[in-house]
């Protein structure tokens, strides 16, 4: 078997791959001779049916399975050898008189080529990375949060924006007759509101559905409904107000600071603002690397210039699915991508240049440490090595999880070698504000 490369440009190439009757006839005839000792044909003994007759019957398609294993395995080879980086897969031009009895058979494939191109880091503008700070007004709510959330209900007389209502909802008419408990917070009408904070236990009001609560599910609930009855529900409702309970904050105790964080962890409010600060700069961490790689990503994508081989990856798009598709769909399919494959080529390029692969153990180590992240969440806070090692193994096995976290720890080598190399300048600002200048929100 021959095979020769033929450039037609710097994006696209052919492929001649030329099999002679040697690479494949005693494969074949093998082959054959297995076929002819299980055959069962009418009017011959097992193992007795003529070989010409087995060649008529099976001898085409065993040729052409053959033939195709070799082309396959010569081209996998070939590329291999001569490090040709491809992008889709190399496709055969059609042929629709194969002489398949000939001495030489000759297939020709096309192949689209990876562009050559240079990836430049460091941009002309810099770009923002953002640092998120825990302001004074972000701890004080979330100590209140803390306060209240392991704080006691106690009974109250009046509503506040803090209360938590329990409320008996009856219509009839709708089947309604359920007790429930809900917050201001969750009151999306504002003449509800003000009825609601006006009334005290063993009031009755008459309320209506519609744009009562800001969440469906919160409504389903509130009537003991599926949410898709109470989809277009817009109905009046009868509801009383059984009791109203305030929460008392905890006390910034040990007690407290021990069933928050383990014993002895925490012996101060102080140190209390330092664990939260601290654990709250982990997740805003999380945030701005991601708007970092994202900023980066678009930045790269923008000012890395390369010609892609565009026809070919159409065609390639339009026969290589399930089914075949038009040239109109394959086009619109390959313009949705290519920004895609665009950046796949350059972080491609990047981890290549810069050694950024992953090593099995490295990324065993990274896996230990989520699983030692999940575990604390549910107290366990040292996890034996032993019983860490089986789990990862566990999570190893699986081919779509192997991936998962794969992608996961290249994308943090892929920030850190950004925040080390790329053209960047730091914005400190509150999360508030960060929310507001990066979402709008």
């Amino acid at each position: 078997m021959n095979v020769v490369k033929t450039q037609i440009d710097t994006l696209n190439a052919e492929l001649k791959v030329s099999i002679e009757k040697s690479d494949y006839a005693n494969k074949v005839d093998d082959i054959l001779k297995n076929y002819r000792k299980t055959a069962n044909v009418p009017g011959f003994r097992k193992g007795q049916v003529p070989m010409g007759m087995i060649k008529k019957q099976y001898g085409k398609a065993v040729l052409v399975d053959e033939v195709n294993k070799l082309i396959q395995s010569g081209i996998s080879n070939f590329l291999e050898e001569e490090k040709l980086a491809i992008l889709g897969n190399p496709l055969p031009k059609e042929d629709d008189h194969i002489d398949w009895d000939a001495d030489v058979l000759e297939f020709v494939f096309e192949l689209g080529l990876a562009p050559e191109f240079e990836v430049a880091i460091k941009s002309k503008k810099a770009i923002t990375h953002y640092n998120i700070v825990a302001d004074k007004k972000m701890l004080d709510e979330q100590v209140e949060r803390i306060a209240l959330q392991y704080g006691k209900l106690v009974p109250a007389d009046k509503v506040s924006d803090a209360s938590e209502i329990t409320l008996v909802i009856k219509n009839e008419e709708a089947g309604v007759d359920n007790k429930t408990t809900i917050t201001l917070e969750q009151i999306n009408a504002k003449d509800a509101v003000k009825k609601i904070k006006a009334a005290k236990s063993g009031d009755v009001l008459e309320l209506s559905t519609k744009e009562l609560f800001k969440d469906q599910a919160v409504l389903a609930r509130a009537l003991g409904k599926d949410e898709a009855e109470v989809a277009d529900l817009d109905i009046n409702l009868n509801i009383s107000i059984e009791g109203i309970t305030n929460r008392e904050p905890a006390e910034l105790n040990q007690e407290l600071f021990d069933k928050l964080f383990g014993k002895d962890e925490v012996k101060s409010e102080e140190e209390l603002r330092a664990k939260l600060t601290e654990d709250a700069q982990g997740q805003f961490e999380q945030q701005t690397d991601q708007k970092l790689l994202n900023d980066v990503t678009e930045n790269l994508v923008e000012s890395t210039k390369f010609d892609l081989p565009a026809e070919f990856l159409t065609k390639w798009i339009r026969v290589s699915g399930e089914k075949e598709i038009s040239q109109e769909e394959a086009a619109a399919e390959y313009e949705k991508a290519e920004q895609g494959l665009r950046y796949q080529l350059i972080e491609g390029k990047i981890i290549q240049d810069n050694k950024l692969q992953i090593e099995f153990e490295e990324l065993k180590d990274f896996a230990k440490g989520l699983i030692k992240e999940q575990m604390a969440q549910y107290g366990q806070l040292n996890p034996d090595e032993k019983e860490l090692d089986g789990i990862a193994a566990r999570v190893m096995s699986n081919q779509d999880e192997v991936k998962r976290l794969q992608e996961q720890l290249m994308s943090k080598k892929l920030v850190a070698f950004y925040k080390e190399n790329a053209n960047l300048k730091t914005k400190e600002l509150s999360y508030d504000k960060f929310v507001k200048e990066v979402y709008g929100a």
